[in-house]
């Protein structure tokens, strides 16, 4: 059974972050401002996380099956019904972004973050919607 409190906890927890970074970052400032680039890039790293979370807890929840990799659970959301998949593919792309700021491959490209920052924190408050709704439809939600 969905944990509804959990999700709930999550999915503002995405908001809180989303709302962090709108008021707070300073994108011109990411290349040259060290404490700047790791606010924005922890702060999005925690985002997607916890968007994966979210995931994670729904498609075993629903039994989804075994999703291979973080970016295949949006899919199997997709596939159930959850998100639309332009949103999963959206959102897949973001966590393949986690993976790279987490995994600390080389040089994290600043551009990307900068473009994450300014293009797509939109698919997260699209993620949170989309999720937030499906529980209001379902049974005991």
């Amino acid at each position: 059974m969905i944990d509804e409190e959990l999700i709930a906890k999550k999915l503002a927890f995405i908001q809180t972050c989303l709302r962090e970074l709108r008021q707070l970052a300073r994108p011109k400032d990411i290349a040259t401002d060290i404490r700047e680039q790791r606010f924005v890039e922890h702060t999005l790293q925690l985002s997607i996380q916890a968007a994966l979370d979210v995931a994670s807890h729904i498609v075993s929840e629903e039994r989804l099956g075994e999703p291979a990799t973080n970016r295949e659970m949006f899919d199997r959301l997709a596939r159930a019904g959850w998100l639309a998949r332009d949103l999963a593919d959206r959102v897949s792309n973001m966590a393949g972004f986690r993976n790279i700021l987490v995994h600390g491959y080389a040089d994290v490209d600043l551009t990307i973050v900068q473009d994450v920052l300014a293009n797509h924190l939109g698919d997260l408050d699209a993620y949170v919607a989309a999720v937030s709704a499906r529980l209001r439809r379902s049974p005991g939600g």
